[in-house]
């Protein structure tokens, strides 16, 4: 898989990650998903199209969809500002790169932040813009 690749490989799969001499960065996340979700997903984010997002400076590009549950890279151009809102079944973050603000922090790249659900935030980007995996919705069952 080339850098950029999003694999989602439902439970009960199996699979043996193998990397090359040169290494990578794998974001794992087990058992994080719906039983009933079985679609597997294997998308080389260099060629998939991305989309325009809520206000200008931001792209999308959807990775799956299930239920409540949403995932997505999202591209913030430089000093992109998005309004307030509520994250409904909350809300995790990976910032890959640049440097991601709300009025509770400076996410730079490498943090990950996990909202709750009903959390609220006024989200956006000086500078450098970002580039964020997001997931959004799939919370509402732990709060």
């Amino acid at each position: 898989y080339p850098t950029g690749t999003y694999v989602r490989n439902p439970i009960g799969t199996r699979h043996t990650p193998r990397v090359g001499d040169e290494g990578c960065t794998i974001f794992v996340k087990l058992h994080q998903f719906e039983k009933a979700d079985q679609q597997p997903v294997n998308l080389d984010t260099n060629e998939a199209e991305w989309l325009p997002g809520l206000v200008p400076g931001l792209t999308v590009m959807p990775l799956h969809e299930y239920g409540t549950e949403s995932v997505a890279l999202v591209k913030w151009a430089p000093n992109t500002q998005f309004q307030p809102h509520t994250h409904w079944g909350g809300e995790e973050i990976l910032v890959l790169y640049g440097c991601f603000h709300d009025e509770h922090g400076e996410y730079p790249a490498g943090s990950w932040l996990r909202n709750p659900d009903q959390s609220q935030h006024t989200p956006f980007t000086r500078e450098e813009g970002a580039l964020i995996y997001v997931k959004v919705g799939h919370l509402a069952s732990l709060s």
